[in-house]
């Protein structure tokens, strides 16, 4: 094993500057020639936001074919973005990935991160990195309703998210608004329908939305009956069904497509600190991410996101990521600290 890890934390609000301590970490990274080439330097250091099973299998995958080293300091997306925030030019980060992008957003628009190379932009589809270039993506996931076969039928599913603000649904589903993921989700509304569409929208989750403390939680409270349905991203589900299905037994997945705000998918950022010392390996990391031999390892490790990479295949397990029908969303467009005001002043943090 290549990568030390720390614990994880679940998300917190996205404001800026507020900053929590981190567990102490540090390693070393490269996408491309081999262990006599391995930098002499120090460790790369990687400020990790992702889930540890997809992080850990590829970056283990960059160690194997460079010899770099890599140590995580792995937090949730909102703490390690602050953090880095706060640390400017001082932080000990070479590299930052998130699991949605938003908080690397946070951190773009701080000024602190170096252009990502265009041999590296080009190993993924325009859609999944943002317009200035000033990260990319490596993985994503979808947002999905999950729901009590007991309790709904397909018939009785709504046709849209935002149908989840009507009263009709009053009690009925969960949400988990604390997290990055809910978040993400809803900078997504607010970049296809606009302020007052959003801010409505929102006041009728909070008229009629069980609060839980995650996604894992919700779809725990739909498999037992609880609540009818909840809004996740879909390898919750997918990875409790590979391990026990004890989550997820009474639950399946509703995919909105017809390019709904419901059917959204949240990409994960990879970005290189403009104050790295070792700005060149840590180029070569983030270029390995999305590399098609990066991509291979997402897909073949059990976090069951998809893989983004031009041509990458997924999980066979998974429905086509192209089949989805997903809007179109630059992901550098999800305004997080309009979220986190819309959200606070409609009551759901």
């Amino acid at each position: 094993m290549h990568v030390t890890r720390t614990d994880r934390r679940f998300a917190t609000v996205i404001i800026p500057l507020t900053v929590t301590a981190l567990l102490a970490g540090c390693g070393n990274s490269g996408s491309s020639g081999s262990a006599d080439a391995a930098s002499d330097a120090g460790p790369l250091t990687l400020y990790n936001a992702q889930h540890e099973d997809l992080i850990t299998a590829m970056v283990d995958g960059f160690t194997e074919q460079t010899g770099i080293e890599v140590e995580l300091r792995s937090g949730d997306d909102a703490e390690l973005a602050n953090q880095i925030v706060a640390e400017g030019d001082a932080s000990p980060a070479d590299v930052f990935v998130t699991e949605n992008s938003p908080s690397i957003d946070l951190v773009a628009e701080a000024g602190l991160l170096a252009p990502i190379e265009e041999s590296t932009l080009a190993q993924v589809p325009d859609q999944f990195s943002p317009a200035d270039g000033s990260w990319v993506g490596f993985a994503a996931r979808s947002t999905v309703l999950a729901y009590n076969t007991d309790k709904l039928t397909e018939a009785q599913l709504p046709a849209s998210l935002l149908d989840l603000a009507d009263p009709a649904w009053k009690g009925r589903f969960g949400i988990a608004p604390g997290g990055a993921d809910f978040q993400a989700i809803v900078g997504a509304v607010l970049a296809l329908r606009g302020e007052d569409a959003t801010r409505t929208w929102l006041a009728g989750l909070k008229d009629n939305a069980q609060v839980y403390q995650g996604n894992t939680a919700v779809m725990t409270a739909v498999d037992q009956g609880e609540i009818e349905a909840g809004v996740i991203y879909h390898y919750y589900w997918y990875k409790d069904r590979a391990e026990s299905g004890n989550n997820s037994a009474n639950v399946e997945l509703h995919y909105f497509g017809n390019q709904d705000p419901g059917a959204f998918v949240s990409v994960s950022g990879a970005g290189v600190l403009a104050s790295s010392d070792q700005a060149d390996e840590a180029q070569q990391l983030v270029a390995y991410l999305t590399s098609p031999a990066g991509q291979q390892r997402s897909a073949q490790s059990t976090a069951l996101e998809y893989a983004v990479g031009n041509d990458a295949t997924s999980a066979e397990v998974l429905p086509p990521l192209d089949g989805l029908d997903a809007p179109e969303v630059d992901p550098g467009m999800l305004n997080g600290p309009q979220v986190t005001e819309l959200m606070q002043e409609a009551g759901l943090l």
